[in-house]
């Protein structure tokens, strides 16, 4: 089975016509992508918001809650998203494809999902299709690829469902081993975090608060905090769901005992949990430290952290504020916390593959 692509672009292409956005205009100074429309073994047309027209004999076609499960006369199977904010959800029970289709602008964790599935394994291909100005720019659909390992094909590519040939093929690995992703607040560095992780089969969320018990401050009752409890909500409503979350402080152990790929949201957090349980935090006109010696402590789990960092086995992209662009801070807490954690994220820095600082959205790569 291959797949020749009629076009690539969303229902309307990219750039949309009349659309004066950012992305669209950058989209015409390459050339732009034409609507979306796939054409199966030169003989079986699909095109979005359509069932397949004129299905030849010896071909299955079966709709599935957001696109198409195909299976050829030489066994090669496809699924196929049933256009642009489609998310294919195949039933139990359905066997692996060879090819995937799939719009990754609408839901790139819907990749994920079917590879822990054991849907799309690895000699499977998956491609990219519907692309449009959901995206800014061509290279960032491009960067986003790399890390779910798929396909950007152009208008007129031909992708085989085998393993080898000509085509373009997605790059392997899916990224490096441990990526720290810098920025302020607002600045969209957890967003960042969980794009690169969200093709991946397995991924814990390894949510590092200040809360040792991992509950945070109540919702309800003395000392509730409601709007806390409110992000806290959002940000797990935002994450796909099939990730498993662990809510600690111990950072380190759970470097050292998951494997797969894990998100760490964030340093910062967990730096305050430290500082918290070590009595390191100076009161006004008290010292910094005493006994049992706060400060070293506080060191101790910062080695301990970075030890783990250098050695887990596991994929890890970790979030971190960055400090130190603003004001001075007013109180000696403030300036001991900015200390540490601008210290701690160089540490880290140091002994990461990749570091990235995110200012409004856009991802500066840092070199190493």
């Amino acid at each position: 089975m291959d797949v020749r692509f009629l076009g690539t672009g969303g229902r309307a292409g990219w750039p949309e016509p009349g659309c004066r956005c950012a992305s669209c205009l950058r989209a015409a100074a390459r050339g732009g992508r034409r609507a979306g429309g796939v054409l199966v073994d030169g003989q079986l047309r699909i095109d979005p918001g359509q069932p397949p027209r004129g299905v030849p004999d010896g071909y299955r076609v079966a709709p599935v809650p957001g696109g198409w499960d195909i299976t050829g006369p030489d066994g090669g199977r496809l699924l196929i998203a049933g256009g642009p904010g489609h998310v294919p959800d195949p039933p139990a029970g359905t066997l692996p494809f060879h090819l995937l289709l799939l719009d990754m602008l609408a839901a790139p964790a819907q990749l994920g999902a079917l590879r822990a599935r054991g849907l799309a394994g690895p000699a499977a291909t998956a491609a990219v299709l519907f692309a449009d100005h959901r995206i800014s720019s061509e290279p960032e659909l491009a960067r986003r690829a790399a890390w779910w390992r798929v396909a950007v094909p152009g208008d007129g590519a031909v992708l085989p469902a085998a393993a080898a040939g000509p085509e373009p093929r997605p790059a392997a690995g899916g990224g490096p081993h441990r990526t720290l992703v810098l920025g302020g607040a607002r600045s969209g560095k957890s967003q960042e975090a969980e794009l690169r992780l969200a093709a991946e089969p397995r991924v814990t969320y390894l949510a590092a608060g200040p809360w040792p018990d991992g509950a945070g401050p109540p919702a309800a009752g003395p000392g509730a905090d409601p709007e806390w409890a409110r992000r806290v909500a959002a940000h797990r409503a935002a994450r796909p769901a099939w990730w498993p979350t662990v809510e600690s402080a111990d950072v380190a152990g759970a470097l050292g005992r998951l494997d797969g790929a894990v998100l760490v949201d964030g340093i910062g957090t967990w730096l305050t949990a430290v500082m918290t349980e070590a009595g390191a935090w100076p009161e006004p006109g008290a010292p910094v430290s005493g006994p049992p010696d706060p400060a070293g402590l506080v060191a101790a789990r910062l080695d301990e952290l970075i030890a783990a960092w250098r050695q887990t086995s596991a994929r890890v992209v970790a979030v971190s504020d960055q400090v130190g662009s603003g004001v001075v801070p007013a109180t000696a807490a403030g300036r001991l916390f900015r200390d540490q954690l601008g210290w701690l994220n160089q540490r880290l820095a140091a002994e990461s593959e990749e570091t990235v600082l995110v200012v409004a959205g856009r991802v500066l790569s840092l070199p190493g």
